[in-house]
């Protein structure tokens, strides 16, 4: 089964008003952060807030993720507490840069919310595949391309070519442990083009979504990352030719003038079933 993740949107836990109108927004994930969008002294309560909406299913049916605090900071062993509780989808694991801090946490939650994994530093770009096949109950790897721009010290410049080879290591790492891994966040609200042009190249690179920082940005992140029309009338039709190549005896179709394999029916099924999830 496909579950749609094409819109992660980190939601402030501290802002009262924002977990309220996040009710409304049509994000394939939320994500209530209680890391870096809350001041140290705002922690506990918007701790208590987040948990109590998690806990109400305030959400309904869709996806809805924690941001806890990194472990070895003050509040991380408390989150985990209140979290398990809570019962999230998920809990998002910010600054994981080993295996190690996936098995620790899934022994400190006990059974119960899955664990996504932030990639925000070299050492976690290297890693990737460790952490991604650290357990089973990690399903999606997350980039946090501010900090990893940060610390490999590259500039902010369109197309991000200092990052595409910690994004390319990153997909690698996913996608050899079978994972889901969606995209890291566009920093310039008035820049609607770039975030657009950025979420076509993460999903020309490969990834399943992309992380977002405010609802404007959640229509064009939901439109450029599904199936589009001409994609899903074109899987239909290497479905078709090839149901029809296998009834004649042969192992091979084309349509369009292309050669149809198994790993183009393979990618015709995944369009279709996404398209299918969105309906």
């Amino acid at each position: 089964m496909i579950r749609p993740r094409r819109s992660a949107l980190y939601m402030p836990g501290a802002n009262e008003r924002a977990l309220e109108k996040a009710k409304s927004i049509p994000a394939d994930v939320l994500v209530l952060d209680l890391e870096d969008a809350v001041a140290p002294d705002a922690k506990a309560a918007a701790r208590e807030r987040v948990c109590a909406l998690v806990a109400d299913r305030a959400y309904g049916e869709r996806e809805v993720v924690i941001r806890v605090n990194a472990p070895g900071t003050p509040w991380h062993a408390d989150d985990l507490r209140a979290v398990a509780q809570a019962g999230p989808s998920a809990v998002l694991l910010p600054k994981v840069s080993t295996p190690q801090t996936v098995l620790e946490v899934e022994q400190a939650l006990g059974p119960g919310p899955e664990i996504w994994a932030m990639l925000e530093t070299p050492a976690a770009v290297l890693a990737a595949p460790q952490i991604a096949a650290a357990s089973e109950r990690l399903p999606v790897l997350v980039l946090g391309t501010n900090d990893l721009a940060n610390e490999l010290r590259a500039e902010p410049v369109p197309g991000r070519a200092p990052l595409l080879t910690a994004l390319s290591l990153a997909l690698l790492g996913a996608r050899a442990a079978g994972k889901v891994i969606l995209d890291g966040v566009y920093n310039d609200l008035k820049d609607p083009a770039g975030f657009e042009a950025e979420c076509v190249q993460g999903r020309q690179l490969g990834f399943d979504g992309k992380t977002l920082i405010h609802p404007s940005q959640v229509e064009p992140c939901n439109r450029v990352f599904a199936p589009s029309a001409e994609q899903v009338a074109e899987s239909r039709e290497i479905l078709a030719a090839w149901d029809e190549a296998l009834a004649e005896g042969r192992g091979v179709a084309t349509v369009r003038g292309r050669l149809v394999e198994n790993l183009h029916v393979a990618n015709a099924q995944r369009i279709l079933a996404m398209a299918e999830a969105l309906t």
